[in-house]
């Protein structure tokens, strides 16, 4: 009756997992890919910008390296030798995201898809039927409508800058924000970071925003807080003035906007198959990822529910299961584990306080700030921030929350004992491993005031 059992829209992270799933349950699947295989994280996302990250901390460790006794002469970073090896390892995992569809027998077309109507898309001029059709298109970043924007480049841009800019201004607050005004930073340029709110990363523990607010500051960064930007103008030697709402002027090489991403849903005919979207754009799906269409699913950034890889690979294999599988699977998206790749990281899991609060009548916190054991001897005012959200009349751990040196590394494991209902007297009962940082989350035993 369809040409095919299902046709997926997007070849990110998600699209390819519920592809290849539904593939090994016997569907007969294609995949339809306009920009990037593999998606934001592996072209334009976390992977390029880990990469970044891991070079960016170099400068700093090898300042840190005369106190352990090396002596390391340090010079300018070859910005265009970093984008050439990034670039290489990106190409590699293109042809590893072809490979895997290829062997599992997906069809991946090179094309941009439209949906026609419930059961039809259209690529490359060619239209294809099939029984359902899933929507894995992602977000987009998005930027504001002020004058002179179209000088500003996103995230997008920055992975194929040719040189380090010397001055470069970052607008946002959220983790794409915090995590490239650290790579500048780390690279030697002078950053200067504009956000309108009162602490980065909104929606975060207030504690972990504080504790990150001062200690990107005290990393160098030009932290601008409650300003935003009016007005950009290219000036005659190509650098940008950039005019502030209390009227100052910046003067920089580049300006970098990180103010959200919107899902990628413009035109792609989800209208005209009636399906319906929220005022952002995106999909609106039920716990099985199904759209108000029977045969219209929709997974990952497109649907705005938690947009991280890891979710996206988890809604895939869900949908495959509940569709393909003859297992209806619901995505739990509870206590879902994430970082930011600041710096210093920071890294969470559950409830923050304030969501605590608001939900059990009596919650206890456990906090803990300290200079780490390697700045004891590098004398760096470097400051660990960790923190346990407990419902005082179960026991139960809540949330988990780190600012610090391998967060996301330690909140990961911290995250297993949080999704299985681990207690306060349970991480107690747990032996340290010492000298660690880790170390503190088994050992906090004063509620905080």
């Amino acid at each position: 009756m369809y040409d095919l059992d299902l046709f997926v829209i997007g070849a990110g992270s998600g699209g390819v997992r519920a592809s290849r799933i539904a593939a090994q349950f016997g569907a007969r699947v294609a995949v339809a890919e306009d920009m990037f295989i593999g998606g934001t994280c592996v072209n334009v996302g976390c992977v390029p910008k880990k990469l970044m990250v891991y070079g960016s901390h170099f400068r700093e460790d090898f300042e840190d390296a005369a106190a352990f006794g090396w002596d390391v002469t340090v010079g300018r970073p070859d910005w265009g030798r970093l984008i050439a090896n990034k670039d290489k390892e990106i190409a590699r995992l293109n042809d590893v995201y072809r490979g895997i569809l290829s062997r599992a027998g997906v069809e991946l077309i090179e094309g941009r898809a439209v949906i026609v109507d419930p059961h039809t898309v259209e690529v490359n001029g060619r239209r294809i039927s099939a029984r359902y059709i899933l929507v894995a298109v992602g977000g987009w970043p998005y930027l504001p409508q002020i004058p002179g924007i179209e000088h500003a480049i996103t995230s997008n841009e920055i992975f194929r800058m040719k040189r380090l800019p010397e001055r470069i201004a970052v607008v946002g607050g959220g983790f794409i924000a915090v995590e490239f005004a650290g790579i500048f930073n780390g690279y030697g340029a002078q950053v200067t970071q504009i956000y309108r709110g009162d602490k980065v990363l909104r929606g975060f523990d207030e504690d972990v925003r504080a504790t990150l607010s001062e200690e990107i500051v005290k990393k160098g960064i030009d932290l601008r807080l409650s300003r935003n930007v009016t007005a950009i103008e290219r000036l005659a030697d190509d650098s940008l003035s950039v005019t502030l709402d209390d009227g100052g002027t910046l003067q920089v090489d580049a300006l970098v906007y990180a103010t959200g991403r919107r899902p990628k849903t413009a035109a792609l005919g989800l209208e005209e198959a009636g399906v319906a979207m929220d005022e952002k754009g995106a999909v609106i799906v039920d716990e099985y990822s199904r759209t108000n269409v029977d045969s219209i699913y929709a997974i990952g950034d497109v649907t705005d529910r938690i947009n991280l890889t890891p979710v996206a690979l988890m809604e895939g294999m869900a949908f495959a299961k509940t569709v393909f599988g003859g297992q209806p699977t619901p995505v739990d998206h509870d206590m879902v584990p994430s970082a930011v790749f600041s710096q210093p990281p920071v890294a969470t899991v559950g409830l923050s306080e304030e969501q605590a609060r608001a939900r059990y009548a009596d919650v206890d916190i456990y906090r803990s700030t300290f200079r780490p054991l390697k700045h004891t001897l590098t004398g760096r005012d470097e400051r660990v921030m960790m923190k346990l959200v407990v419902d005082a009349d179960s026991d139960r751990v809540l949330g988990a929350h780190m600012v610090g040196a391998d967060a996301a590394e330690i909140i990961q494991g911290i995250a297993i004992a949080v999704k299985m209902g681990a207690t306060k007297a349970q991480f107690d009962a747990t032996i340290g491993i010492h000298p660690t940082a880790a170390e503190e989350f088994v050992t906090m035993r004063e509620k905080a005031s």
